[in-house]
């Protein structure tokens, strides 16, 4: 398969101490890593692209890791997590969802087991487009007060003949989080979903 070729990486950290109620006590935390990467498979089809996800495993593990330095080092305040892919306009969807398993295999592994189903988005779009990246808890996907997003994007990128792969990680609920539902210290941890 292709080597991985990176054109550029973008990290993002916000802290959100409010959103017009009180101010938290311990403000969360979102931080997400971009990688703008060369398309191996733009313009033209190729029928056997699954090999690429091997190809693609360092890269997520080196981003899941960058993610957890950004957010303090500390990977046990991490709590939330989604990923998400932005393909050029010469590629296609499917060339999206190579990153499934390493971008969610990687957060999974750096934050030692986390059991839910990684969340996560992608579609087709030229430089500057944006991309929600939703977030859920790393260890239950119904723990409402997780349920979270992320926009993300570069100026630059993705152009025609690139991908933009992200990770995205948090350090809790949504600030003023307050509708109800399974709550993270209810969390049982059989399944990754309750």
């Amino acid at each position: 398969m292709p080597e991985v070729r990176v054109r550029k990486f973008v990290t993002v950290v916000e802290e959100i101490f409010h959103e017009g109620g009180p101010v938290a006590e311990v403000p969360p935390r979102r931080a997400a890593v971009l990688a703008i990467i060369a398309n191996p498979f733009a313009a033209s089809y190729v029928a056997d692209i699954a090999g690429f996800m091997d190809d693609l495993k360092l890269l997520g593990l080196e981003m899941a890791k960058a993610l957890v330095a950004a957010l303090g080092g500390d990977s046990h305040v991490v709590e939330g997590y989604g990923k998400g892919a932005i393909v050029g306009a010469a590629g296609e969807l499917e060339h999206g969802a190579l990153w499934h398993v390493p971008g969610g295999y990687a957060m999974r592994e750096i934050l030692g087991g986390a059991k839910a189903i990684v969340a996560s988005s992608k579609k087709v779009g030229g430089p500057g487009a944006r991309l929600d990246i939703p977030i859920t808890h790393i260890n239950a996907s119904y723990v409402r007060s997780h349920f979270d997003s992320m926009e993300v994007g570069v100026a630059d990128g993705p152009r025609a003949d690139e991908m933009l792969l992200a990770l995205v990680m948090t350090t809790g609920a949504r600030v003023h989080a307050r509708v109800g539902g399974l709550k993270a210290s209810e969390i049982k941890g059989e399944d990754g979903l309750r």
